[in-house]
């Protein structure tokens, strides 16, 4: 079969570590091509991270599409997430692409997850384009950068033509791009021509059957379920019909639309062809991974490798004495449907029911993966509760292999006894250490996935918010031993009511509290830490006792220290293994997984 190729169209991903631009520049590219027309009511930058989490945490979560038209080159541009634990994400989207921007910060260099998204694009024979970003930057070091990168490059087995990548120096916020450093530009056109001459024209073999590849699903009330992908070979039109090839069976269906990406917006096309990225409606059952096909000749496409889960989770229906006074749906069949329509879209992602007890073992790629859906469902209407992160183990060769994380922390010299003592303990094994600057310290590790969970809470509390910590998926290393990673006890209410300032005045000398005064708590909620390694079951609820006896102003004495409030993914890592995060759209809560303090000292 020749190689016939479209010189109109270039696919391409945006890959990078997390917060190192992406987004911003794709905002430069839609600007620059006309594409870009903001809306008084809309978003004025990262135009393309439109979930509201996206929003509120400055990341990508899931891929986009968009399109712009350069010198009549059509540019199919996916922005990717940058976080490991959306890597599924990630290995979907390089299958519809034939080339890759891989940006690096001038200032941090390579990355833990950098690494991760450079060796799934290296894998599939993708020859990327090194963009350094954010060289407007006064304390960031192009050069210095740019070296890491090429080690990087040899580092994961890059083959020559790998190597000899094209680089450019750009500024995403400000909107240009050149070639070399010494040269002034204006705007992105060098980086414009660069991906038109280095990156491939898809292989478009137009009189071939049919076939595309589902990497992405859509979902709207007038079509249905909607499959998103890059069609391989032949063409579509609307009103024909096709094939989904999936192993239960085949499906015939016809087409009933075809949109194509333009800008920040689809609009529907009558047909495509290869080489174009489109979305198809017509068939109820496609699910991610499977292939559009002509009916004449129904052949998959080889399916997607997506890589296994490493972290578990138990989900589980809300049982405590506060169910039902802030969420909408509650029950076992509601949480099963809403994680079996997660699953169709989610591929990372794996879910098992527990034999009949309400339990949902879920399966993801790391704590954020998993914290990202619970954090949705909350916001849906959901309550629930889930149990704390457990890493996922495979035999090999006759040996229990637990996943190991590679991890970077970039900490101030004051706290680097305190970071060394914290990851020796967890059983770190130092790569790495670099001076960066006159203060700071880059500390490279690999740590199994078990002693990073809490490690972050841990981090900032020694290093006073300064610490910054990142890492992604590193291998499977042999099983170590059992590892504290929680050195303190909690504290446990005994009895339903309002808390008290007069009661709690009395327990934050004991340890940290978790709430203030006027909070309702019940029996078995966690209200603090205690500052002994034991639980202590304690009453917050208590009041002072009346008399006909006053003492000048003591009442007004009482002075509570603010209580230290958890984000879901801090209360995730904080948990035990005998207690649960109970989880309701305006509350997060820690509880024992058994309510009655009778019950749990029997048990011990």
């Amino acid at each position: 079969m020749s190689e016939a190729r479209r010189q109109d169209v270039r696919n391409i991903a945006i890959i990078a570590h997390v917060d190192h631009g992406k987004t911003t520049l794709v905002d430069a590219l839609l600007q620059q091509t006309g594409e870009f027309k903001v809306k008084a009511d809309e978003a004025q930058e990262a135009v393309l991270d439109s979930n509201d989490l996206e929003r509120e945490r400055g990341i990508t979560i899931l891929a986009k599409c968009t399109s712009v038209v350069y010198k009549g080159v059509t540019l199919n541009i996916v922005d990717t997430p940058g976080h490991a634990d959306f890597g599924s994400e990630v290995e979907r989207i390089l299958k519809m692409v034939d080339g890759v921007l891989l940006l690096i910060d001038a200032k941090d260099g390579p990355m833990p997850q950098t690494r991760f998204v450079l060796k799934k694009s290296l894998e599939l024979g993708l020859c990327p384009i090194v963009v350094v970003n954010k060289v407007d930057v006064p304390v960031g070091n192009p050069a210095e950068a740019l070296n890491r990168t090429f080690d990087l490059f040899v580092n994961l087995g890059a083959s020559d033509p790998q190597l000899d990548f094209p680089t450019v120096y750009a500024s995403g916020r400000q909107g240009w791009a050149t070639l070399d450093l010494k040269t002034e530009s204006k705007d992105l056109k060098p980086l414009f021509e660069t991906i038109v001459k280095h990156v491939p024209p898809p292989l478009a073999h137009a009189e071939e059957p049919f076939q595309m590849l589902i990497t992405m699903l859509d979902y709207n009330d007038f079509m249905g379920r909607i499959g998103i992908g890059r069609i391989s070979n032949g063409s579509i039109a609307k009103g024909q019909m096709a094939t989904l090839v999936r192993p239960e069976g085949n499906v015939t269906f016809r087409v009933t639309q075809i949109q194509g990406f333009f800008g920040l917006s689809r609009r529907e096309v009558e047909k495509a062809q290869a080489g174009d990225i489109v979305t198809i409606a017509g068939c109820a059952e496609v699910t991610v991974g499977q292939t559009f096909a002509d009916p004449t000749n129904p052949v998959a496409l080889p399916p997607l490798q997506v890589d296994e889960p490493t972290i578990s989770m138990d989900f589980l229906v809300n049982d405590s004495p506060f169910v039902g006074k802030e969420g909408v749906f509650l029950t076992t069949r509601q949480l099963r449907e809403r994680l079996e329509r997660e699953k169709e879209t989610n591929v990372g992602l794996r879910i098992t029911e527990v034999a009949n007890s309400g339990v949902f073992k879920v399966s993801g790629r790391g704590e954020l993966h998993l914290s990202i859906l619970i954090e949705t469902m909350r916001r849906e209407g959901f309550e629930m509760a889930v149990s704390r992160p457990e890493v996922i183990y495979k035999q090999e060769n006759g040996k229990t292999m637990e996943p190991a994380e590679y991890l970077i922390v970039d900490t101030h010299k004051d706290h680097q006894g305190v970071v060394l003592e914290s990851l020796g303990q967890r059983g770190a094994q130092m790569k790495n250490m670099q001076v960066e600057g006159d203060d700071r310290l880059r500390l490279e590790y690999v740590i199994t996935a078990r002693a990073l969970i809490g490690f972050k809470n841990e981090l900032l509390t020694k290093t006073r918010g300064t610490g910054i910590m990142h890492h992604s998926f590193h291998g499977y290393v042999p099983e170590e031993q059992k590892i504290i990673t929680r050195l303190n006890g909690v504290m446990v209410a005994m009895e339903a009511g309002d808390t008290t300032a007069y009661a709690l005045d009395n327990l934050q000398e004991r340890g940290t509290l978790f709430l203030g005064a006027g909070i309702p708590v019940y029996a078995g909620m966690i209200i603090g830490e205690h500052a002994r390694d034991n639980d202590i079951v304690v009453n917050p609820c208590k009041g002072k006792k009346l008399s006909n006896m006053r003492a000048t102003g003591s009442d007004d004495l009482i002075l509570l220290a603010p209580p230290r409030t958890m984000s879901l993914e801090q209360a995730i890592e904080y948990i035990g293994e005998d207690e649960l995060v109970e989880v309701t759209p305006k509350s997060i809560r820690l509880r024992k997984k058994n309510l009655s303090a009778d019950h749990r000292r029997a048990r011990d």
